[in-house]
């Protein structure tokens, strides 16, 4: 299911994902995979009834012994998976993490009277946050995360922002993956953090000019929504808090923070559909909110406060369904009729986001699937683009805090050219790169090739796809292929580095991502067909694309692996259902699997806000449709490839015991005998294990078994 707040995160995770495949018959039957009692539990809808037979893993406390043994259990299975054959785990954790360098800066970014940058120290899990004046200058420790998660088996430092006044910290953290944060202050002059804990949060945070003031998100406590903002008054009690903003329609969701300009704080309510800004001036926070532009159905938009200019953008898709850009002064926002196009409507252009600045307009695009940059001069003239080489790569907006700079930052890299960031003058156009990415050990960009082609689906779409290899180890129709998507939500998923991935790389894989429809690779439209009553075309693309490259010479047929997470664990499990001889293996991490039965709870954590990406069942024609490409209620009598899931006991996307009945039911209709195993964080959610190096243990896990299962 969607994570709101950590998109960026979610999707680095995502690209660590590998597959496994077949072992040897004779090892399963010593393995002795966990068999649970099966407790038949009947629902009924629309005159069908599914029966559940693993509905009783379900304990929302998360105390049940019950379930918790059976949890272990499954982790103890796949341990002595590992152990009774070949293990490379610790082989390949030492592989991967030796590529990182163990000390490294980021590029500090200037804000205010200070310059921010964060540290990673040898041996260390968590980076430290550090500021100071200039290079020059004594460096003050803001937050040393290690510190920070030393009595926490699971840590994740969420968000923080620093006051107006420059000497007053607020942050947010989560100690158990349910992403329910709690936020701290720190006084930067004492080094003292504060008694006061504001609780149940989303991480959402937004301070007054004056500092007085601090605006946060709650969480609804039952299905974790973020509906409603608190205005709290520094030094005082949360149970003195005020509520400025309660939402009351639970398909929606809300978020707060500063305007660029710091002049306003913005709360956004947003659903699949529609959209609302509400504003406060940020030097008088006392005042009630005020409605930018009233929520209307099928209107998204969001707004960028340009002071200079006495105007704000607008980033809508107002008679534009791949948005366009559009200016009003705050007196006439209310009124369509009076805003003015700077940026028209393209077809074949998605208008992302836009920047301001005092002399200049910078534009995110995403045109033929890949994302560009254009630097305007404020009426949307005198252009200039930002060019990149390989033929996929991804592209991003990084830290630009300041609407007053005259420098742009942003970041690039490609499947074979690792992170690097990038300053533009504003001025001058001219461009310098500020940090790359290092890669220990022996490593040359050259050594790999990047393509990107468009494979004809069966409806005709042309679907795009990117991957890479290495060029010494391609033989035409004899490598290993994995393929990874996701599809969902409008999320492109664009081909970065990994340095982690090398290790399949230099082991002869071709690894791929198949960019299906449901993602907005190449605009709104490619979104809309890939959701609701056009989803089955997510999962025939992913399909498409494979078959698409095994014609074309990329991978061995039977030697063809595949992986997502979340919803493209979702989208694993409809294609394993699909075509169960085609892929070799499947990794599937923390997978919406068991779609009806979530969709028709509305206390489950974002249920509500989803009804537009996939259907309510509560509804005839959406529950017949769903039900066709459900994974949990396809599951049948084949022969299911290997097959590793994973889940965390703390997740609040995916609750665990969705791929916990997933493992079970799949183990109880498999009619071959590879595989299906099962790993469980007890102490992590949906993002896995804290922790620069520990989080890829997993990572090396899950290639071991690819690698294992592909000598088989």
């Amino acid at each position: 299911m969607k994570d709101w707040g950590c998109i960026k995160i979610f999707l680095l995770v995502c690209f660590f994902f590998s597959t496994i495949n077949q072992i040897q018959s004779k090892e399963l039957t010593e393995l002795k995979a966990p068999s649970p009692k099966k407790v038949p539990f009947i629902m009924e809808a629309h005159g069908i009834e599914r029966v559940d037979n693993y509905y009783w893993m379900r304990d929302d406390s998360r105390k049940s012994k019950k379930v918790l043994n059976h949890l272990k259990r499954e982790n103890e299975y796949l341990e002595y998976w590992f152990t009774s054959g070949q293990d490379l785990r610790k082989k390949l954790f030492k592989e991967i993490t030796d590529r990182i360098p163990k000390k490294e800066d980021s590029v500090p970014i200037r804000m205010g009277a200070y310059e921010y940058f964060r540290r990673y120290k040898p041996n260390k899990e968590h980076p430290i946050y550090i500021r100071r004046t200039n290079k020059n200058t004594p460096e003050q420790v803001l937050l040393d995360v290690n510190e920070l998660a030393i009595n926490s088996d699971f840590y994740q430092l969420a968000n923080w922002s620093i006051a107006p006044t420059e000497q007053e910290l607020a942050y947010a953290e989560d100690t158990t993956g349910r992403r329910e944060y709690s936020i701290k202050f720190k006084d930067l002059l004492s080094g003292k953090v504060s008694a006061q804990v504001i609780k149940y949060t989303s991480g959402d945070m937004a301070w007054s000019s004056d500092s007085a003031y601090f605006f946060y998100v709650r969480r609804d406590p039952e299905t974790l929504l973020p509906f409603q903002v608190y205005r709290h008054s520094m030094g005082s009690k949360q149970s003195e808090d005020v509520l400025i903003y309660e939402e009351h329609d639970p398909t929606f969701h809300v978020s707060v923070g500063n305007s660029r300009s710091m002049e306003f704080i913005e709360i956004d309510i947003s659903s699949t559909n529609s959209s609302e800004t509400l504003l406060i001036r940020s030097s008088n926070p006392l005042e009630k909110p005020s409605v930018f532009f009233p929520r209307t159905l099928n209107h998204l938009y969001s707004v960028e406060h340009d002071p200079e200019q006495k105007r704000f953008l607008i980033h809508s898709n107002w008679k534009a369904k791949n948005f366009r850009l559009l200016e009003t002064v705050l007196a006439k926002s209310k009124k369509r009729s009076q805003w003015k196009e700077i940026i028209p409507h393209r077809d074949h252009v998605l208008l992302q986001s836009v920047l301001a600045y005092p002399k200049n307009l910078v534009l995110m695009e995403r045109e033929s699937g890949l994302r560009k940059f254009r630097i305007l001069d404020q009426n949307g003239k005198s252009e200039k683009r930002v060019s990149f080489n390989d033929p996929s790569y991804t592209a991003y907006l990084a830290a630009n805090p300041e609407y007053k700079n005259t420098k742009f930052y942003y970041g690039y890299s490609s499947m074979r050219s690792p992170d690097s960031i990038y300053s533009i003058d504003l001025k001058n156009g001219r461009k310098r790169k500020l940090k790359q990415a290092e890669v220990k050990g022996p490593f040359s960009p050259s050594l790999y090739k990047v393509q990107r082609k468009e494979i004809k689906g069966r409806d005709g779409a042309l679907i795009p796809v990117s991957f890479v290899y290495r060029r010494d180890l391609y033989k035409k129709g004899k490598n290993p292929l994995f393929v990874y998507g996701y599809g969902s939500y409008g999320i492109s998923v664009d081909a970065g580095f990994s340095s982690s991935r090398l290790s399949l790389l230099d082991r002869g894989f071709i690894f791929a991502i198949a960019h299906v429809r449901g993602g907005q690779e190449l605009g709104r439209q490619w979104y809309e067909d890939g959701k609701t009553f056009n989803k089955l075309n997510t999962f025939h693309d992913f399909i498409d694309v494979t078959k698409g490259l095994l014609k074309l010479g990329f991978g061995e047929k039977g030697r063809v692996y595949a992986g997502g997470g979340s919803a493209g664990g979702l989208l694993m499990g409809s294609v394993m259902n699909m075509e169960p001889n085609l892929y070799n293996g499947i990794i599937s991490n923390v997978p919406f699997v068991d779609v009806i039965t979530t969709m028709s709870d509305a206390s489950i954590p974002l249920t509500t806000g989803e009804y537009d990406e996939w259907g309510n069942p509560a509804n005839k024609k959406e529950f017949n449709y769903m039900m066709q490409y459900s994974p949990y209620d396809n599951i049948s009598a084949y022969s299911y490839p290997s097959i590793l899931v994973t889940a965390g006991l703390w997740d609040s996307q995916v609750q665990y015991y969705e791929p916990a009945k997933y493992v079970a039911k799949l183990r109880d209709n498999t009619t071959s005998t590879n595989p299906i195993l099962f790993k469980v964080n007890l102490s992590a959610g949906h993002g896995g294990v804290s922790g620069r190096f520990a989080s890829l243990e997993e990572v090396a896990m899950e290639y071991a078994f690819l690698l294992r299962s592909d000598n088989n």
